[in-house]
């Protein structure tokens, strides 16, 4: 695990970014799961102010650790958010996008994308793996849309659950922890002081916190787990 404190988002923004043309030149292409989100957001900003060519976009394919089970243009949609931060600004090829469709029916759906993730990505032991998975971490200690109060579907067999947010009951497509820990590289993006109590948890008492929280069990099987953190998600632990 490597942690990284920055005193801005600005500079966590740059840090990442720096992090991530390093691992993207070294491969032909590579695929990457995205995260909604207002730290992503800012993020897409960042990337569509950069200079042209900066970044090789051609050889990006991005996918969506989970997405909101609502139209592609609704609101809440994390495609539209990243489309219209990112994609709207950049020159990606449409085949380069592989959303999760919020619109269909979601258990059709969570079936529809694992069985894409199978055809599109590299597999190890019958789990495919993505070259960069960026999870975000909800104040409760979600990610991806595994909730605490549905921490078993972490475990899922299969590549995709439906799963339901606890306050609302919005249903969601999310990857479960098979694909996430699975991947070359997991990168956390965690932002604000409401987020500070649980990344100390996770971070400083990673037994107790796995039982309670689906963020505690990111524990990728090539150890590469990355953490980048304002000084407000990191304060308890300064």
């Amino acid at each position: 695990m490597e942690i990284q404190i920055f005193n801005s988002l600005k500079e966590l923004n740059e840090s990442f970014t720096e992090w991530f043309k390093e691992i993207s030149s070294t491969e032909k292409q590579i695929t990457v799961a995205l995260s909604g989100g207002s730290t992503p957001k800012s993020l897409f900003d960042y990337w569509s102010s950069l200079p042209e060519g900066e970044i090789e976009w051609t050889k990006i394919n991005f996918f969506w650790g989970d997405e909101r089970c609502v139209a592609p243009d609704d609101s809440e949609s994390n495609f539209k958010m990243t489309k219209e931060h990112l994609f709207n600004n950049i020159n990606i090829p449409e085949e380069n996008i592989f959303r999760i469709k919020g619109e269909n029916n979601p258990t059709d759906e969570a079936k529809r994308y694992g069985e894409l993730l199978n055809s599109e990505l590299a597999q190890k032991e019958g789990t495919p793996v993505f070259d960069v998975v960026i999870l975000g971490m909800g104040d409760d200690g979600h990610t991806a849309s595994i909730f605490p109060h549905e921490i078993e579907l972490w475990n899922d067999e299969n590549n995709c659950v439906t799963a339901t947010h606890p306050d609302s009951g919005q249903e969601r497509v999310s990857l479960t922890g098979k694909v996430i820990n699975a991947a070359k590289n997991v990168v956390f993006l965690v932002t604000g002081k409401n987020k500070a109590e649980k990344v100390k948890e996770i971070i400083e008492q990673p037994e107790v916190a796995e039982r309670k929280y689906p963020a505690a069990l990111v524990q990728p099987d090539s150890d590469n787990l990355y953490w980048f953190l304002d000084e407000a998600a990191a304060e308890k632990m300064m």
